[in-house]
């Protein structure tokens, strides 16, 4: 089935990527190898690769130290008809997040789900990404379509710099401009008033979120450094000041 030619399956496919908090985790049982599927909650590291927090007790962490091959399911939740929403089938394999890259990816995940900060130290608990090769994106009738990982992960290259300060743009803008988190969330994405905060940034936008609602800020351009950053979001708080 093609889809249809209003339909830009690359833009829902990041979008879900980015804005959703939980997704349905298959993995094979460990004995036998039978299809196991359990609810997790999600974050997402810079280039949009799935995040999950699980503790060593949890069967489907048993399965996938066993055997590392996963799929993710994430959905719109939309209201209705529920098959009538997007959802995205990711593949790939659940491998643990090494060294270097933990306090990044974890102040990421804290910032998804900060009621994860009580337990994320536990010493059965760990970060797992989830390398991906591909999807299957279902987004209604005639909107069915395979993706390549390089459709929907956010390219990194030459973005370094970005990514040294990101923890700190993050606390800055939260710290000092609330009010343009609030703008960007109401008067550019259509969210309601309410305690928007930023939860990451990278090259190609900012994510917000107040409570269980989260918002994609998707740049007209790609970013890749703190001073390109900074011109961003003021010409994004221009537009939204001239918003009405």
């Amino acid at each position: 089935m093609q889809p249809t030619d209003d339909f830009d399956p690359v833009r829902v496919a990041k979008s879900l990527l980015r804005r959703r908090r939980e997704g349905a985790l298959a993995t094979l049982m460990r004995d036998g190898g039978a299809p196991y599927c359990s609810l997790v909650n999600v974050a997402s590291a810079p280039d949009g690769s799935p995040l999950l927090l699980i503790s060593r007790l949890a069967v489907h962490t048993q399965n996938l130290l066993t055997d590392p091959r996963v799929s993710l399911m994430l959905d719109e939740r939309a209201p209705g008809d529920p098959l009538q929403g997007a959802r995205i089938m990711l593949m790939g394999e659940a491998v643990a997040v090494a060294a270097a890259e933990l306090p990044a990816l974890r102040s990421r995940y804290l910032a998804a789900h900060s009621g994860a900060e009580a337990y994320i130290d536990f010493k059965d608990f760990s970060l797992f990404r989830i390398v991906t090769s591909g999807a299957h994106l279902v987004a209604g009738f005639g909107r069915i379509v395979d993706l390549a990982a390089s459709d929907y992960l956010t390219d990194l290259a030459g973005a370094e710099a970005l990514l040294e300060i990101e923890a700190a743009a993050v606390a800055h803008m939260n710290a000092d401009h609330l009010i343009t988190l609030n703008s960007y969330a109401t008067r550019l994405l259509g969210g309601d008033e309410a305690e928007w905060r930023c939860t990451g940034v990278d090259p190609e936008g900012l994510d917000l979120q107040a409570g269980p609602s989260v918002l994609r800020l998707t740049f007209p351009e790609r970013v890749k450094n703190p001073a390109e950053l900074r011109h961003m979001l003021k010409r994004m708080a221009d537009i939204a000041r001239a918003t009405s």
